[in-house]
């Protein structure tokens, strides 16, 4: 920062990110350290190259002012990136309520009885920023975590949403199968139970028969009946 009597200039070098065929600008920063109304003008070494917005103005007691630079686009490079441009900013004490139509290039000589400050600034060129290298398409930045791409092109999460369906559904077929198989084994088992239940009722009431009367009861009738027992006891065991 360059510290005048009158102004505080800030920066004290011009630096533009150069870039061929493109149009670059710079800022200045006129602060006014006193309680005058302060005139300044900027001047150029290279008047075509650049473009001063404004050039002249007055910056107003204990104030700052803001000076937009603009390099024309280029359609060379310097030889090492080196310029010898340089700008020069006058600044004088003006009359209070000054504006800028009341500058005149004559308050800036230095024959006349005001008292004018100089600084000098240069330009350098300084590399342009990069571009932000894009993302390749496909790779695993660009995807989401829970969304990956296998080797086969399909999406692991389907799969695994896929199988979690599958597994769901077998679950559920298995459990409608095991209640079915549990119901239909439960009707067979009451329905053994009644037969026999009636069978023994059968065989009470042949028994009473028998006792009433004097013939007895055929022994191939007692032994089928028997078996017929057996049979439903087994069966009852194994459901």
């Amino acid at each position: 920062m360059s510290t005048g009597e009158l102004l505080s200039i800030e920066p004290q070098e011009l630096q533009f990110p150069f870039e061929l065929r493109k149009q670059i600008s710079c800022s200045l920063n006129l602060s006014n350290k006193t309680d005058n109304y302060v005139a300044f003008k900027v001047k150029t070494t290279n008047p075509k190259k650049y473009c001063v917005r404004p050039n002249t103005g007055v910056v107003l007691p204990r104030s700052t002012c803001n000076v937009i630079v603009i390099m024309q686009a280029q359609k060379e490079a310097p030889p090492d990136m080196q310029c010898k441009d340089k700008f020069l900013l006058q600044s004088v004490v003006a009359s209070p309520g000054a504006t800028a139509k009341d500058i005149t290039s004559e308050i800036f000589n230095k024959e006349s009885e005001h008292h004018v400050e100089e600084c000098k600034l240069r330009v350098i060129y300084v590399a342009a920023p990069r571009p932000p290298s894009p993302v390749r398409e496909g790779s695993e930045e660009g995807l989401s975590p829970r969304a990956s791409v296998s080797d086969n092109g399909s999406l692991n999460a389907a799969e695994s949403v896929s199988r979690t369906r599958l597994e769901q559904h077998k679950h559920q077929d298995n459990s409608d199968d095991a209640k079915s198989l549990t119901f239909k084994l439960t009707e067979e088992k009451n329905s053994a139970i009644q037969q026999n239940k009636r069978l023994q009722q059968e065989l009470d009431l042949l028994r009473r028969e028998a006792k009433r009367g004097n013939g007895g009861i055929p022994f191939m009738y007692v032994i089928l009946v028997g078996l017929v027992g057996i049979i439903l006891g087994y069966i009852l065991k194994t459901t």
